[in-house]
């Protein structure tokens, strides 16, 4: 819902409610979107720490004994051989 400054002011526990309630509630002045009352929980996923590329591709699942023997088993170059 938008909400005009002087509606917020006036009805701030019903802004706070509805925030939690309903979703992001917009303040606006004058016609233009200034700020956006959020529930604890709505902000708290946004400002959560994500982890770095590095962190995500290594939290993978893991590797089971017969993938990790194939892998081993490869060769280091990048030519191999192919059965055309």
């Amino acid at each position: 819902m938008k909400w005009d400054i002087q509606s917020a002011k006036s009805n701030l526990s019903k802004l706070v409610g509805q925030s939690r309630e309903k979703g992001p509630q917009t303040i606006s002045v004058r016609g233009m979107p200034v700020a956006v009352v959020l529930a604890v929980e709505d902000s708290e996923r946004f400002v959560a720490e994500k982890p770095s590329l590095a962190e995500y591709r290594l939290s993978g699942p893991e590797w089971d004994d017969d993938l990790v023997e194939e892998v081993n088993r490869r060769s280091n170059t990048m030519i191999r051989a192919v059965d055309l």
